[in-house]
């Protein structure tokens, strides 16, 4: 891939999230920084780690969506995790090294993904040929003791000029419909794990060994050529692909460009450090659990040793109740580059309807398109829209972006009812400010809206 300078990471992180300057700049730093690194001499490679990031805002100011599109970008293994979910080491709960556990399966399907593109052409070329031998089983060329000259009059001539032909309507997608039998590998039963004391990787370490030690099944099924070419396709790449290779390569992919974006870090701060006990006693286990995670160390998997030295660490939380200064002063070295994302005005609210790539106005426009009716919305609607969303966000709970969905979801929800029963194909709804502020009318008026809070 090309790899992007800081500003071209802030233009593409502008297609989807609207304001956050600041936070889109230290991201897009950090990611120019992995490339840096790679391009440095061996010799200080390894000493350059890289600077992990803890953003501070409220729910739904686009503090997981900036780290999930900078993985995008990047083309990197990316893992969202709640620092809430794990537990201390001896507890009964998820342990802290299961999210680099997650990072390597999420790298492990990127370059499957990359390497099934690569083979796919080889791929579709052997199930043409296993549909084709269900159609039209080969003739064997029986031995020739002719003479030189002789007319050949076999029965494998014909049968490859039928195979040819019938290759050619496959081809052309002209016998879709037609079904056939073929051989299915059934995939392996799972195999429940049950003691006291196993861990989560010694958990998994066992069911993939009794997996393995079953043999793999298949049976016959008829389906049509269409269905049978998705599965055999499926079947025909993972042969082609070399896992030992894979592995290798995705574990590789997980240390040098892996993101692990840890959510609701402000959870397992203690408000009161420094005394006490209770929850607050746990919660400092989890960030000593984390520590050494954070600082970089070896983490055993089922695909082999990943070093998380240089996995790029992304911590986010809204600390409403603690502060970032709550957390054990090792982890908060950790995350050295602090950003504050801003609450959400009005006019965000505005923009965020109008200009990202994936609007929830262009969401609900495709959805209704697949009925053939025309969705579309005034600009004045948009900001009452806007308006509306913000205001009951300060008068009730600010959960951010996430109002829009509340809103835009008590708007046409009536429209996507009425769909396609009462309003037929061809019907164009023109969203209005005065349509707006019908159908939101009880939504404003109404003050106990925890039916609509997400």
């Amino acid at each position: 891939m090309d790899y992007l300078t800081p500003r071209q990471i802030v233009a593409e992180l502008d297609k989807y999230i609207v304001g956050q300057h600041d936070a889109k700049r230290n991201v897009a730093i950090a990611l120019r920084n992995r490339w840096r690194r790679m391009n440095t001499s061996e010799a200080i490679r390894q000493d350059i780690i890289p600077n992990n990031i803890l953003m501070i805002g409220a729910t739904g100011v686009g503090k997981t969506e900036i780290a999930r599109r900078l993985a995008k970008i990047a083309d990197a293994p990316f893992t969202k995790v709640e620092a809430s979910k794990f537990t201390e080491v001896g507890y009964v709960g998820r342990d802290v090294e299961s999210m680099v556990r997650d990072l390597v399966e999420q790298s492990v399907q990127l370059v499957k993904a990359r390497k099934k593109e690569e083979v796919q052409s080889r791929a579709a070329q052997a199930v043409e040929d296993i549909i084709l031998d269900a159609l039209i089983p080969p003739v064997k060329q029986p031995a020739n003791f002719g003479f030189a000259g002789d007319e050949p009059k076999t029965d494998q001539e014909l049968n490859e000029r039928t195979r040819q032909n019938f290759r050619e309507k496959l081809q052309r997608g002209e016998l879709d419909s037609r079904k056939i039998e073929i051989d299915v590998q059934q995939s392996a039963a799972q195999v429940g794990v049950a003691g006291p004391g196993l861990d989560e990787m010694t958990m998994m370490n066992i069911q993939d060994m009794l997996s393995g030690m079953m043999p793999k099944k298949s049976r016959k099924r008829k389906v049509t050529i269409a269905e049978a070419r998705r599965i055999l396709l499926e079947e025909e790449a993972a042969k082609l692909i070399d896992m030992e290779e894979v592995k290798e390569e995705a574990i590789r992919k997980a240390e040098n460009v892996g993101i692990i974006f840890i959510d609701e870090i402000d959870k397992i701060a203690s408000a009161n450090r420094g005394g006490g006990g209770g929850p607050d006693v746990s919660r400092e286990g989890v960030q000593r659990d984390l520590l050494p995670i954070v600082e970089g160390s070896a983490v055993n998997t089922k695909y082999g040793i990943i070093k998380t030295d240089h996995v790029l660490f992304i911590a986010a939380g809204a600390f409403h109740v603690s502060k970032p200064s709550d957390l054990i002063p090792e982890l908060q070295g950790r995350f050295p580059i602090r950003v504050e994302l801003q609450s959400l005005t009005k006019d965000d609210f505005y923009h965020i309807l109008r200009e990202p790539k994936n609007a929830l106005t262009r969401q609900y426009e495709a959805m209704l398109a697949t009925e053939n009716v025309e969705l579309t919305f005034q600009d004045e609607a948009l900001q009452r829209i806007a308006e509306i969303a913000f205001q009951i966000n300060a008068e009730v709970e600010n959960i951010g972006a996430r109002r829009l969905h509340t809103v835009m979801s008590h708007l046409l929800n009536e429209f996507l009812f009425d769909i396609p029963d009462v309003i037929g194909p061809n019907a164009r709804i023109q969203v209005t400010p005065q349509l707006v502020d019908d159908k939101l009318a009880g939504l404003v008026k109404n003050r106990d809206l925890s039916q609509y809070i997400l």
